[in-house]
């Protein structure tokens, strides 16, 4: 598995996997820290609809997972990753 991923990624050392393993790790732990404070400086609250939380939470963890791996030096993975999921959002319909 590990290898599929290297792979699939483009990724020649596992020291550098297991880093990005690693910054995906942090910034979960990250995302679970900030939403409190976010979420009442949003006014956002329990009773809140998911479909309301879910976008904030969403851009909120791609800035940081820019910058948790800009921190552990693997901004340009991160930013082709995330442009790529921008690509996939912004695709037009074709049967549309």
């Amino acid at each position: 598995m590990i290898e599929r991923l290297k792979n699939k990624w483009g990724i020649e050392s596992k020291r550098r996997f297991y880093k990005i393993l690693l910054v995906f790790s942090v910034t979960g732990i990250a995302i679970l820290l900030v939403k409190p404070p976010l979420f009442r400086l949003t006014g956002l609250t329990e009773a809140t609809s998911l479909w309301i939380k879910l976008p904030l939470l969403l851009v909120t963890y791609q800035i940081l997972l820019l910058g948790i791996g800009t921190l552990f030096g693997e901004f340009p993975f991160f930013w082709n990753k995330l442009r790529r999921l921008g690509h996939l959002f912004n695709r037009s319909n074709p049967h549309a």
